[in-house]
């Protein structure tokens, strides 16, 4: 364990000039370096010193080589997922990935044909109908549902009505992005009582089920039952947890051995290899070093979710922010503003100085809203906030 068991996130370590994706991409996405980048999922804040640490002492071996995922990091995943969600994986359901993404792609091809169905749940991270519309499957889109508070639910008459007898797939978003939503049992219950009836396969991304706030709790789909066990192909990692997005690292939990082989003669089709022997290293140390850095972040998380939605409270007519259960993705409904999609950038680009991702990015149905990352110092969170407060302020008055 760490240590010391105070931790600050005032303020982090400066990223422009860093070859950071948020930062360097600036003048392509917005047109200008005149905003402060609030969008791609990753955090500007100081990766854990614990797995900083782990690396310079990996560094002081002067062969950097091809080498194996060590069981020993694949163990610590394992006991961290049983400690923290009660779910068992063995060492022999685990996959390398380096990333989520990949991931995905790879179940697409393993268990659908050109031409057969995958089940998307939008508003959603991008690549989930991107992966599929690429490797020329059928997107099956079953909207989520939103009630008048903002919150979101599965929309599971319209499921039933989509589903046909070429509907191989489901990709669940869960804890979901962008809407922040954790599902609840009954919620995963009625999913599962589907695709058990259609057989249909389950690919459940959970890589942001360690940043879920109180009194939420995050229930990784295969731990449902046995029978969701053996539908379940679980994606998982630290990117997100850890902000360790850039040591190209993530895994792939699959307990049903027959969907294991399917899902691995992909796999060895695209060569994911073993990874980086510096990632395993940082991999392993932040699962069994990092859980009170976590603990103190989603404090600070939360706080700075809050501050956001102090500010939007100050302009009902205009904003609102998405009731958020888990991630460090804000949901803001802006179609109070009554402003066309293109005209909503325009406003956070030109008026406010941020950097978003455009809500009709994550489908039609995002359509009037935009996701702020505020993962993100105080300092900069102050900022974000001050910058946003102004342009509606201006707005107002006219």
């Amino acid at each position: 364990m760490e240590k010391t068991l105070t931790y600050s996130f005032a303020s982090a370590s400066e990223r422009e000039g860093t070859n950071a994706e948020k930062y360097v991409l600036r003048k392509e996405l917005f047109g200008t370096d005149d905003v402060l980048p609030a969008w791609v999922a990753d955090m500007d804040i100081d990766t854990p010193q614990c797995v900083l640490n782990a690396v310079k002492k990996r560094l002081q071996h002067p062969v950097i080589g091809y080498e194996e995922v060590p069981s020993s990091a694949f163990m610590a995943q394992i006991e961290w997922m049983q400690k923290e969600h009660g779910v068992t994986f063995c060492l022999d359901d685990m996959l390398y990935s380096h990333s989520v993404v990949a991931s995905m792609h790879t179940a697409i091809e393993a268990f659908t044909e050109e031409g057969e169905g995958v089940i998307v749940q939008t508003p959603v991270y991008p690549p989930f109908f991107h992966s599929v519309l690429k490797l020329k499957r059928k997107l099956v889109k079953n909207p989520l549902h939103v009630d008048e508070h903002g919150v979101y639910t599965f929309d599971i008459e319209d499921l039933k009505a989509k589903i046909d007898k070429n509907t191989k797939l489901l990709l669940l978003c869960s804890p979901h992005n962008p809407v922040g939503r954790v599902w609840r049992r009954e919620e995963l219950d009625e999913i599962l009582e589907i695709c058990l009836k259609h057989n249909i396969v389950i690919f459940a991304d959970e890589i942001h089920s360690d940043l879920v706030y109180k009194p939420n709790k995050h229930i990784p789909f295969a731990s449902l039952n046995e029978k969701a066990k053996n539908i379940t192909i679980t994606a998982i990692g630290v990117g997100k947890t850890f902000n360790m997005a850039g040591f190209a690292i993530s895994s792939v939990a699959i307990q049903n051995k027959e969907l294991k082989e399917k899902f691995t003669r992909a796999y060895e089709r695209v060569h994911f290899a073993q990874g980086s022997s510096l990632s395993h290293i940082a991999f392993e140390t932040a699962y069994k070093e990092g859980k009170e850095w976590l603990k103190a972040l989603k404090v600070h998380l939360y706080n700075n979710y809050l501050m956001l939605k102090v500010a939007a409270e100050k302009y009902p007519q205009f904003i609102s922010v998405t009731p958020i259960e888990a991630t460090y993705l804000a949901w803001i409904d802006c179609r109070g503003m009554q402003l066309k999609d293109k005209e909503l950038r325009h406003f956070f680009i030109n008026e406010a100085k941020l950097g978003l991702n455009p809500g009709i990015s994550f489908g039609r149905e995002g359509s009037g809203f935009m996701r702020l990352n505020f993962a993100v110092s105080s300092a900069k969170m102050t900022e974000v906030v001050k910058r946003l407060e102004n342009a509606l302020q201006r707005k107002e008055i006219g």
